[in-house]
């Protein structure tokens, strides 16, 4: 890969003010870029389901505490007695989901910085204690079906997985994309494979809870804007800390570009099938749950081939 200059402080705050989606989608920006899959995006992603395997984006319930999670998620089961010899199992599940364990997409009224939130709202605004009340999770209630794309850095460069010393770069993708024969169309859910398994495997089955950790640089702001991306899927998200002193660089495409995040995928089984099926493309749906206000859901994606 050739060498490429890394952005300046500038240029990424002209990234995430100068691009910006505000009031692209008018009366129905609450859903943001998830607008680009179009009922013919939805026909095309079909059309991708050839033999039916399918394979979960979902990592396991995360319920051990450990250095990525330190709010680990709750399970308690219960059994009734119905008498006659029957009875029933119930459980109760609780989950701080944001973070670095669970997978979950985020809603646009996530996060922010200090130009302000998705659509140009103010949290002060937005947010009450029992929810938001723009670029809410509910406002995916129907569900997410698009044509997802794998970009697979670990199998481009040689190596792993991705290091603190070697983020992934905007351009690099670019060339990913490119060697894998895909094209990057609006609307896609575009996954991006860093390596997080292998990498935590040599640091005791942690990958996050350090003062830092690997993933993607800043500048792959502008390759999520120009390919009109409605989802960006990852394993290890945002390489931090970033060098900019700025509180979210790629999490900015939440309330820059509208775009939602799919946080913490299990991307690993992903790129296993993506090599034997030999394409790079599949249909991906995401059913997140319908909490009114929410500023995400934990859920479960799944590719189909």
């Amino acid at each position: 890969m050739a060498e490429r200059q890394t952005p300046t402080k500038d240029e990424v705050m002209s990234y995430l003010r100068d691009r910006r989606n505000w009031g692209r989608w008018g009366d129905n920006g609450s859903a943001g870029a998830i607008n680009l899959i179009t009922a013919e995006k939805r026909l095309e992603a079909v059309g991708l389901a050839q033999n039916g395997r399918t394979v979960s984006l979902s990592r396991p319930w995360a319920v051990e505490p450990r250095a990525e999670n330190p709010r680990p998620a709750q399970h308690f089961m219960s059994v009734m007695d119905r008498g006659s010899g029957g009875g029933a199992a119930m459980d109760f599940y609780g989950v701080f989901y944001h973070g670095t364990a669970t997978t979950h997409i985020d809603a646009l009224c996530h996060v922010w910085d200090d130009g302000g939130m998705w659509d140009g709202k103010s949290p002060d605004e937005t947010l009450t204690f029992s929810g938001g009340t723009y670029g809410t999770v509910d406002a995916w209630s129907g569900g997410i079906l698009t044509r997802g794309v794998l970009l697979d850095v670990p199998s481009h460069r040689g190596v792993p997985y991705v290091t603190l010393e070697s983020p992934v770069h905007g351009w690099e993708l670019e060339d990913i994309a490119a060697a894998q024969g895909v094209e990057i169309r609006p609307g896609d859910a575009v996954m991006v494979y860093s390596g997080r398994e292998a990498y935590a495997a040599e640091r005791g089955g942690s990958w996050a809870g350090e003062a830092s950790r690997p993933g993607l640089h800043a500048s792959c702001l502008p390759f999520v804007r120009d390919n009109d991306i409605s989802i960006l899927g990852w394993d290890m998200m945002d390489a931090s800390p970033n060098e900019y002193g700025i509180p979210w660089s790629v999490h900015g495409v939440i309330f820059a570009y509208g775009v939602a995040l799919l946080d913490n995928s299990l991307l690993e089984p992903l790129a296993n099938a993506c090599a034997e099926e030999g394409r790079h493309e599949f249909m991906l749906t995401i059913n997140p749950l319908n909490v009114v206000g929410g500023t995400g859901s934990p859920v479960n994606p799944i590719a189909v081939f």
